[in-house]
């Protein structure tokens, strides 16, 4: 599940962290790194966990229904979502109650915020228009979960600042983490029972040790990877840039450097994207003109055996020039195919996004 493109940001935080800290204590900082890391796991297993706590929500609501249309002689209610095939077998998910009772991780201790969620959802126009279809399938109920996820879960401020409480770590984790829950959903089957796969923490240790040694290489070759940006920044004022954008720039030389099969489009592309988030509203275009540069300098100089295909910007065009929509498209269509350039040719497009 962690993937570089959570490694990338991880590590520009805790770069900064660690030079503005002053400790400079590289062993102490890839462990924070490595742990930082797996709060993002922790995450989605949590995330996991609250659709699974939101389901007993309800069964405990269905039985104080129950018991006043017995007291009453009213109508029985529905336990289509109480009892929906999907949340059961998650909640049955071996994985998940593995990581439950080794973590100590349960909802029990926000069980107000559950509730109102659960009320917000059976307020929603989602699962009216679930409970009232004739439809009774293990696919409905999965795709009910798939939606109310998307709605009421993903974009829900109330639950970042609950997670925020458990976790510093959650704050810049969630967006991400919750496209991989979205994933597990609609990759569960019926058949698999308690046995489905949950993703795993790290697809292989390939990608640890891409965090270990990338985080390693930036640290320790930060002499030279300063003086190639002060090489390359005739055309800008270096000195004024944001500290920020020197630790970005530090790290996708380190990974320009280090890794000779990521394609230097890849590297630009994720760092200018971090940049666009974590720094100031220019630094993207700054960032942009700036690996571009060093990575021409350093292919010429034969320091950098890699080719150097179009960048983000067109030549002599630079983002600054470009309209909003122009932007917008340049980067709608590097975000898709970002991703892929990294992965074997024969993985299918679903794999590729799962990393």
């Amino acid at each position: 599940m962690i993937n570089r493109e959570i490694i990338r940001v991880k590590i520009v935080q805790l770069m900064y962290a660690y030079y503005q800290n002053g400790s400079k204590n590289i062993d102490s900082a890839e462990k924070e790194l490595i742990f930082s890391l797996s709060k993002a796991y922790d995450l989605y297993n949590c995330l996991l966990a609250l659709i699974v706590s939101v389901t007993k929500e309800a069964r405990q609501f269905l039985e104080v229904a129950r018991a006043r249309a017995r007291r009453e002689g009213g109508e029985m209610p529905s336990q289509k979502f109480a009892y929906n095939r999907f949340a059961l077998q998650l909640e049955e998910n071996k994985t998940l109650n593995e990581f439950a009772e080794t973590k100590k991780k349960s909802w029990d201790n926000d069980i107000e915020f559950v509730k109102k969620l659960y009320k917000q959802i059976t307020e929603s126009q989602i699962y009216k228009d679930y409970m009232e279809s004739k439809e009774d399938s293990y696919a409905e109920d999965r795709e009910v979960w798939r939606k109310l996820y998307r709605a009421l879960i993903q974009d829900n401020e109330e639950l970042d600042a609950v997670l925020e409480e458990q976790s510093l770590y959650w704050n810049d984790d969630k967006e991400i983490v919750d496209t991989f829950v979205l994933k597990t959903i609609k990759r569960f089957d019926e058949k698999n029972g308690a046995k489905q796969e949950l993703l795993p923490e790290y697809d292989n240790e390939e990608d640890r040790d891409y965090a270990r040694k990338l985080f390693r290489a930036a640290i320790l070759n930060a002499d030279d990877y300063q003086r190639f940006m002060s090489e390359a920044s005739r055309n800008w004022d270096f000195s004024r840039l944001a500290y920020m954008d020197v630790v970005i720039m530090q790290i996708a030389i380190a990974e320009m450097m280090t890794f000779p099969t990521i394609p230097l489009s890849v590297t630009i592309n994720e760092f200018v994207d971090i940049a666009k988030l974590y720094s100031t509203p220019r630094s993207g275009g700054y960032i942009n003109g700036m690996l571009d540069a060093i990575a021409r300098h350093l292919v010429s100089e034969g320091k950098l055996l890699k080719h150097i295909g179009e960048s983000r910007r067109k030549s002599g065009q630079s983002d600054a020039g470009k309209t909003e929509k122009q932007a917008d498209a340049t980067d709608s269509a590097t975000a898709g195919a970002r991703d892929t350039a990294e992965q074997p040719a024969e993985e299918t497009t679903e794999e590729q996004n799962q990393q």
